[in-house]
């Protein structure tokens, strides 16, 4: 079976991930210098590396033979987790949110690892546990077996209670900075034997807005459409217009042609193209004019520079 390239491509290190460098080396210190907390709360939006550094994590806290502070990805510890050893835990919380998940946890958590050095729970979502549940996990995290580490991930870090929160190591993950994922996009396309164009990649990388998942998810849906992205066939597939279109509106309405943005329109919806990511756009486009007006360069925009010409 076809394996994604978000799977295929997951960082099995801390050096492999992108624009977390404020996070990984803090990790990295921890992990060389043993001070390790017992329970970690990574938070942040989507596809920005919190699932991927909780498993890296799991499996350097375990490692025989750890380099820098990363797993070394060798030894019989690291091949068992890639395996999925029953010492690391993952647990989606939006399937398992109520007390009685929790207190199924709790008598687990007593019995020493098998393998490991330590056992972790990887928890996702951890927002999504009931108020009874966060109840009842608070004095696990609070008094935990010496052999026990949990790690929560949430994308709503407004959503876990203060005394949650004041129990655990917490760690902000930025949104993934765009001249990283097209390095990242160009450098999988080359592994994969695809060609890809760096405006092509470029593209991708704002419109997954962020998240590096997204991202991949869209590249190999694009390579799916052709061995040579381009940027065209990226707006063909992720159903956006292209700048032309929305330069074109903005003329219209500074002219008042309603009739030509009608018409515009039009022949966008005619080839398929999305309105609701076409108005999304719009929204970008007239926000990247206000800004450029106060001031701002092409960087913090993160437009081309045709685009910033135009």
């Amino acid at each position: 079976m076809y394996l994604a390239l978000y799977r295929k491509y997951r960082p099995q290190t801390f050096s492999d991930v992108i624009s977390q460098e404020h996070i990984t080396t803090t990790l990295k210190n921890q992990l060389k210098n043993g001070q390790t907390s017992h329970a970690y709360l990574f938070t942040g939006s989507r596809g920005t590396g919190k699932t991927t550094c909780a498993k890296i994590l799991a499996k350097a806290i375990n490692c025989l033979s750890p380099k820098d502070g990363n797993p070394c990805l060798e030894c019989d510890i690291c091949r068992a987790v890639a395996e999925e050893t029953p010492d690391i835990v993952e647990i989606d919380a939006a399937s398992n949110t109520g007390v009685d998940n929790v207190r199924a946890l709790k008598e687990e958590a007593v019995y020493t690892p098998l393998s490991c050095r330590y056992k972790v729970y990887i928890i996702d979502e951890v927002h999504m546990l009931s108020t009874a549940a966060f109840n009842a996990l608070l004095k696990l995290i609070e008094e935990p077996p010496p052999h026990v580490v949990f790690i929560f991930a949430t994308t709503e870090i407004h959503k876990v209670p203060a005394t949650i929160l004041s129990r655990c190591q917490r760690f902000d993950f930025r949104r993934i900075d765009i001249e990283d994922s097209k390095k990242r996009l160009l450098e999988i396309a080359e592994k994969e034997g695809m060609e890809l164009d760096e405006e092509a990649a470029f593209l991708i990388s704002r419109i997954s807005d962020g998240g590096m998942r997204d991202a991949l998810s869209l590249l190999d849906q694009c390579f799916a459409a052709d061995s040579h992205v381009t940027e065209e066939i990226v707006r063909s597939c992720a159903g956006v217009s292209g700048s032309e279109h929305l330069f074109a509106i903005a003329d219209a309405v500074i002219e008042n042609d309603s009739s030509k943005a009608v018409t515009v329109l039009d022949g966008l919806v005619q080839r398929s193209k999305s309105a609701a990511r076409l108005m999304e756009e719009l929204i970008a486009h007239y926000r990247i004019l206000m800004l450029l007006k106060a001031g701002a360069d092409r960087s913090m925009l993160r437009i081309s520079a045709d685009e910033e010409q135009q």
